[in-house]
């Protein structure tokens, strides 16, 4: 049928019950045993990949799904190859944050199953090398510093794939920030510390470029210090 008589019927089931609007053109049916048809919830992840698919989930979301962090965030973060004019939402009352690019980066994700529907997640790995590349994504460098310590102490830890991954992802800038929060955070990782100097860009880039405050020149890894990094695992 075509779009105006859609809306229309969508609108005639959402008004009875039999349908719940997750988002603008997007719906869930309403179970029978519902008592309040227009307060039934999607599965959040569900709902996000219907609306921007190709997609993930990614960021400080997947942190949470990977047990990278403890903390807790209201947003959701969506990585995703759809040219969308918006980088912001909301799916039943949950913000959700966009983050497009190009589908070259779309990679190194893994399916998990929300009820019947398979959902793409970064797996730990480019959890890692997106946080990296935006500090943003994670709450900010000084949290990225907390699940990268988690990253390489944990079950998760791959070293070669994270290199890898930076590498296909393509922004120098990643190097810059990984090895200066391995020295920064004290970890025993010469091999990869040096890895990280031989594929860094030259020009100076910000630590956290979230951060709209001033730092110091760091020289061995071309970044301007914004932000302070403190280890805070045992």
């Amino acid at each position: 049928m075509d779009r105006s008589r859609a809306q229309r019927v969508l609108r005639y089931f959402a008004d009875r019950g039999w349908l719940a609007r997750v988002r603008r053109g997007v719906y869930i049916t309403v179970p029978l045993s519902a008592s309040v048809p227009s307060e039934s919830r999607a599965d959040l992840w569900r709902a996000a990949t219907q609306a921007y698919s190709p997609c993930y989930i990614a960021g400080w979301s997947a942190c949470e799904y990977w047990g990278l962090t403890e903390q807790i965030f209201r947003d959701l973060i969506v990585v995703s190859a759809k040219p969308i004019g918006f980088r912001s939402d909301e799916i039943q009352g949950t913000p959700v944050r966009i983050k497009v690019v190009d589908s070259k980066r779309m990679f190194g994700t893994s399916g998990v199953w929300r009820g019947s529907e398979r959902v793409e997640v970064s797996d730990p790995s480019r959890t890692i090398v997106d946080l990296l590349d935006d500090p943003s994504m994670g709450g900010g460098i000084r949290h990225v510093a907390e699940v990268l310590e988690e990253y390489l102490a944990g079950p998760h830890r791959d070293k070669e794939l994270l290199l890898d991954y930076c590498e296909r992802f393509g922004n120098r800038s990643a190097y810059k920030r990984l090895g200066y929060l391995l020295e920064a955070l004290g970890l025993d990782e010469p091999a990869l510390i040096e890895r990280c100097r031989e594929r860094m860009s030259s020009g100076v880039v910000p630590l956290d470029p979230g951060i709209g405050a001033s730092g110091m020149r760091n020289s061995d890894w071309n970044l301007r210090v914004n932000a302070r990094i403190d280890r805070v695992a045992a």
